[in-house]
């Protein structure tokens, strides 16, 4: 007996292949919310971290009328909804190391890799709210044409480029 599966037309892929498919797919998910902070090995740093957001603000809103008021509001908003969103972020990184040992595991238990990826979601779901209302607060801050100009310029600046 082998470790095939059929998936939808006549393709069979190991079981393997598909657990790690959706791990993949469950990481990516999960890292692609919205980052905390990117250390790279070095120690978090919250007031570089509250500066760096000032600065981002400061360039998404460059070349509009938003006055000074205007953006230490939207600052003031983002950095509270990033510091809501940092247990968030711990609680990813035991969950990847929680499937990363449940997948390495000499058998695979199905119901807790579920239960792992049903709390990554929840995690990300988290998250995704915490910063979507920061963003419903901000942009009550700001005027349409403002509103426009600030995702055109943060998007730009993180290599999304342009959006449409």
């Amino acid at each position: 007996m082998t470790n095939d599966i059929t998936l939808k037309g006549t393709r069979r892929t190991s079981l393997r292949t598909v657990m790690a498919a959706l791990l993949a797919g469950s990481l990516a998910a999960t890292a692609g919310g919205v980052a905390y902070a990117k250390t790279e090995g070095r120690t978090f740093d919250p007031v570089k971290f509250q500066e760096r957001i000032e600065k981002r603000v400061d360039k998404a809103l460059t070349g509009t009328d938003a006055s000074a008021e205007q953006k230490k509001k939207v600052v003031d908003i983002l950095q509270a909804a990033f510091k809501e969103m940092k247990p968030l972020h711990g609680q990813r990184v035991e969950n990847r190391k929680a499937m990363e040992s449940a997948m390495q595991a000499p058998t695979i238990d199905p119901a807790k890799i579920e239960q792992i990826r049903a709390e990554q979601m929840k995690i990300a779901d988290q998250g995704s709210k915490i910063f979507t209302q920061a963003l419903t607060d901000a942009g009550k801050v700001l005027t349409q044409e403002q509103r426009q100009a600030f995702f055109k310029n943060w998007h730009q600046r993180h290599g999304h480029g342009k959006r449409g």
